[in-house]
């Protein structure tokens, strides 16, 4: 795939090869029946983490373009577990592809009562800091209203927006929101994604396996097509 395809055409590749990107018959900690799933895990080592990370730094790149993200954000921040490498290779990816001055941010899970204690890592929040959430894949919003608090109780910081790597497209249990627009219209921040599952889906179709199929098959868009009918928001 070359440099010049799209965002999205170039994240679904990496997907791909990665094996992040799986399809079959999986259940989601909501409980419902997906035909794809995606591995967070599955960016084990340290070429694809740093992928990973660049693709986070482009996104975000291409918001403060735009004028949807500011230029002075002060940290990037990934709520633990699975947050901490996100936040730590985005930041990275920041400073060196994008000239950007940025610092990383994670919680403990349990206060430390020694040492430098405190319930934070790495640049340490002050009042009128911003602060750039990055996560995985969002399908209820439950780690971000988990850490809102944990944010606003260290200081009086400024959220500036959350980037995720895939945007599920799927209505909230309670309503036909999708999770994305529900956090959005909750805490007020942008939320973007990397991809979204139906850009994902049509990328595939034309990312061929080694055989020379392509990865998305009819049957697999036509799963796909019809849980979305039944989820999607």
């Amino acid at each position: 795939m070359t440099d010049n395809a799209s965002l999205d055409i170039r994240f679904t590749q990496f997907l791909l090869e990665s094996k992040a990107l799986k399809f079959g018959d999986f259940t989601l900690k909501s409980g419902r029946k997906s035909p794809y799933f995606i591995n967070a895990g599955a960016f084990d080592d340290g070429r694809k983490i740093a992928t990973l990370g660049a693709f986070y730094a482009e996104k975000i790149a291409a918001e403060i373009e735009a004028g949807r993200l500011p230029k002075d954000i002060d940290t990037v921040f990934g709520p633990a577990y699975k947050g901490i490498p996100l936040g730590v290779s985005t930041a990275i990816a920041l400073t060196s592809a994008h000239g950007m001055e940025v610092g990383y941010t994670f919680d403990r899970k349990e206060k430390k009562d020694h040492g430098d204690g405190g319930m934070m890592v790495g640049t340490q929040l002050k009042d009128g800091m911003k602060v750039l959430l990055v996560d995985d894949v969002m399908t209820a919003g439950t780690a971000v209203r988990e850490v809102i608090p944990k944010l606003k109780a260290e200081a009086d910081v400024e959220v500036v927006g959350l980037v995720l790597s895939v945007d599920r497209m799927e209505k909230t249990k309670d309503s036909d929101l999708s999770a994305v627009k529900a956090v959005e219209a909750e805490f007020g921040f942008p939320v973007f994604a990397i991809a979204n599952v139906r850009e994902i889906f049509e990328a595939g179709r034309s990312i061929l396996t080694d055989s020379g199929e392509p990865y998305v098959t009819d049957a697999i868009k036509a799963a796909a097509d019809a849980y979305l009918e039944q989820y999607g928001a």
